[in-house]
């Protein structure tokens, strides 16, 4: 769609061309959003794609993800490192409710940022314990986890004129175990509810994660994996289900329910091997 209320495009090349954002003037990274339907209120685009950041860098530390990264790009990350949670990238990547082409322009940060409870991005960095990294308006950095980051319904804990920079992926998430489930009401339909689960490397800590059939982001922690009774009980404390078009909170809780029993069984069969 036109934005023909936009009488500039700034392209970024250093964080002294942030300063316009606030108001009208919005960042622009791969724009699937943004032209997606009418915004008159924006005057002024400010193009993030221009600063060239690499779209991964690998450290001992873990992987660091450009928030410009596209779905494409993510979901064809090369398996070359040892990582177990490898396969979650490309899973979560096809719980976008988008055409090959939205991927190859759809960016990891735009999808976070744009808040949606159905945010497949939100989804993966959430459940890797990922930790964003956000420039200030004010010029100072910070650290937020990403399931912090997304606080409901199309809300971050942005502030305005705040950019998110990057994403931090430890490399003890990398090294997890990791299971997958997705349901939606119709196979190519906007995700009724996202369960991941994953087993920590060191300790065996069991962390589920729960989105798209809630507001936000919500995290379970066990210090092992649960029984199922622990788990049904832990699940049912979560108080954030919500009803839309793509399905009513009491389904998204019963499936939820459903789908991380079926997780804590596959994670359960894989401890034993």
């Amino acid at each position: 769609m036109d934005l023909n209320t936009v009488t500039r495009v700034i392209p970024a090349r250093t964080r002294a061309d942030l300063s316009s954002l606030g108001g009208g003037a919005v960042p622009l990274a791969g724009g699937s959003v943004l032209f997606a339907e009418p915004n008159p209120s924006i005057h002024t685009l400010v193009d993030l794609q221009t600063f060239g950041w690499q779209p991964f860098v690998v450290t001992d530390e873990g992987l660091e993800v450009a928030a410009t990264a596209t779905l494409t790009q993510l979901s064809t990350l090369p398996d070359d490192h040892g990582w177990q949670a490898h396969p979650l990238f490309r899973q979560c990547c096809t719980a976008l409710f988008g055409s090959f082409k939205v991927w190859n322009v759809a960016t990891i940060g735009g999808n976070i940022c744009t808040a949606l409870p159905a945010g497949p991005m939100t989804s993966l960095f959430s459940a890797l314990d990922a930790q964003a990294l956000i420039w200030k308006a004010d010029g100072s950095d910070q650290r937020v986890p990403v399931s912090e980051l997304v606080t409901g319904n199309t809300t971050t804990a942005l502030e305005p004129g705040d950019v998110l920079r990057s994403l931090h992926v430890p490399a003890r998430s990398l090294a997890s175990v990791t299971a997958y489930r997705k349901i939606a009401l119709s196979a190519l339909g906007r995700s009724g509810a996202v369960v991941i689960g994953r087993l920590d490397p060191v300790d065996g800590g069991f962390v589920l994660t729960v989105s798209a059939a809630t507001v936000r982001p919500e995290q379970l922690r066990f210090a092992e994996l649960p029984t199922a009774s622990e788990l049904h009980a832990a699940i049912e404390s979560i108080d954030s289900w919500f009803t839309d078009a793509h399905g009513a909170a009491d389904w998204r809780l019963a499936v939820s329910g459903v789908l991380a029993e079926q997780i804590r069984l596959e994670l359960s069969e894989g401890a034993k091997r």
